[in-house]
């Protein structure tokens, strides 16, 4: 089968064919790059070369780009081009992320939910042996996914010799960035010094290096199915009577989907933080980034956000909704006698409020107190909070029904002595999510 059979083939897979959207084509001018949109444009489908010019090479980089637009206007095929700053880091790292803000920038600009990277089976093999380097576990050895949301590499399984053989028949006149041969880049060094090494005691080590990529997806395919059929694994009483295996596999799970950096030795000190902490009732947040924490108490395990406090304040003059933040605050007249009220635990409570006419509805302040059902006395609401065990990130965004420095609600969590039902209410109150 040729390289177009093999493109053709992945686009029916994938549903890609006979779809008349655009379809973006990172277009870098290089071999694999100029291989998979002359392929892409022989199958009709309806492409436009994207380019991001890094700007690292001078008048070099320039030509490449001018190569790349007189390569499309031959060709009829849209060209759009952004050069970064001459300012631009000069990393590895940098230039991913910027090329992947330049690729969520175009996928914006022209409506596409699918853009083609030429990514092929030698970088495949070359991903791989990086990351065993640095320690990967098995979704590491997964190496680069043929799909992964909006992005997808048609030739992510055709080595590099025969991309070169397509562009040699084909009379195509790729870019040749003399920064490939420059061992610096970790990258380079794989291709040019590991990899030969390697083809000494397997001249099919790309093949080799595919196959044990292949082996690993459908390995974690299993692990995935097991996964799925955990009942809240994230559940502290559940999360901490698991096989270690399993403990670290959630935990790489969860640093995955909130695309943080890991290594074995971070997701194992998590590990001992759960651990020491898995009885905490008011919990305790181990930071993994500067906006994002890992908090743990007795109830649950999950990754919070920084939170910005709100000093939004509500006043409550008549019986009406309010919006706030992400909620509709409602209060309506109620005197019917009831024989079952609302649990603490509810959003809605059935309440007195003839007592009260100053009601603001905000979030918690210095010197705020609340006097609990069923109590003669005040009490912080410091201690009330952390006596239900409200986790502390969780504080800060609950919503309160106040006079002054006096709670009377909060929504889940209970009512103030206070307004309890004496004879007959005189208000219902609702927080609904929007």
């Amino acid at each position: 089968m040729n390289i177009t059979n093999k493109v053709e083939q992945f686009l029916i897979k994938h549903n890609i064919l006979n779809t008349k959207k655009p379809i973006l084509v990172a277009f870098s001018g290089g071999y694999d790059s100029m291989c998979l949109l002359h392929i892409c444009k022989n199958l009709g489908l309806n492409i436009i070369a994207i380019h991001l010019n890094h700007n690292w090479r001078g008048k070099e980089s320039l030509q490449e780009e001018k190569n790349c637009k007189e390569f499309c206007a031959q060709n009829n095929i849209e060209f759009y081009a952004e050069t970064l700053t001459e300012a631009t880091p000069q990393t590895e790292t940098f230039a991913r992320e910027a090329r992947y803000k330049f690729f969520e920038k175009c996928s914006n600009k022209y409506n596409s939910k699918i853009i083609f990277t030429a990514h092929n089976a030698n970088d495949n093999a070359e991903t791989i042996l990086y990351r065993i380097s640095k320690g990967t576990g098995t979704i590491g050895l997964s190496g680069i996914a043929e799909n992964r949301d909006i992005f997808y590499r048609p030739l992510i399984n055709i080595k590099r010799c025969e991309i070169e053989k397509y562009c040699d028949k084909n009379g195509l006149k790729p870019n040749v960035d003399s920064s490939n041969s420059n061992i610096k880049y970790k990258r380079n060094l794989i291709r040019h010094n590991v990899i030969p090494e390697l083809k000494k005691i397997n001249i099919e080590v790309v093949d080799a290096i595919n196959s044990l990529s292949q082996i690993s997806i459908m390995d974690n395919e299993i692990i995935d199915i097991y996964l799925k059929s955990l009942i809240d694994p994230y559940k502290t009483s559940n999360f901490i009577n698991y096989p270690k295996a399993v403990q670290l596999r959630l935990l790489y799970n969860l640093f995955t989907s909130n695309s943080l950096e890991y290594d074995r030795e971070k997701i194992t000190q998590t590990l001992d933080f759960i651990k020491e902490y898995n009885n905490s009732k008011s919990g305790k947040t181990l930071s993994l980034t500067n906006d994002l924490w890992l908090f743990i108490n007795q109830k649950k395990i999950e990754i919070i956000e920084k939170q910005e406090i709100s000093n939004i304040e509500i006043k409550i003059e008549k019986p009406i909704q309010y919006e706030i933040d992400d909620k509709i605050f409602v209060i309506e007249e109620f005197s019917k006698e009831v024989k079952t009220y609302p649990k603490d635990s509810d959003k809605i409570a059935i309440v007195d409020l003839s007592k009260f006419d100053n009601l603001i509805l905000r979030h918690r302040k210095d010197g705020d107190f609340i006097k609990p059902l069923g109590c003669s006395g005040k009490q912080k609401l410091k201690k009330y909070l952390n006596e239900k065990k409200v986790p502390k990130h969780e504080k800060d965004k609950l919503l309160l029904l106040t006079s002054n420095n006096e709670v009377l609600w909060i929504p889940s969590i209970g009512i103030s002595d206070n307004i309890k039902v004496v004879t007959r209410p005189t208000h219902m109150l609702k927080l609904i999510d929007k």
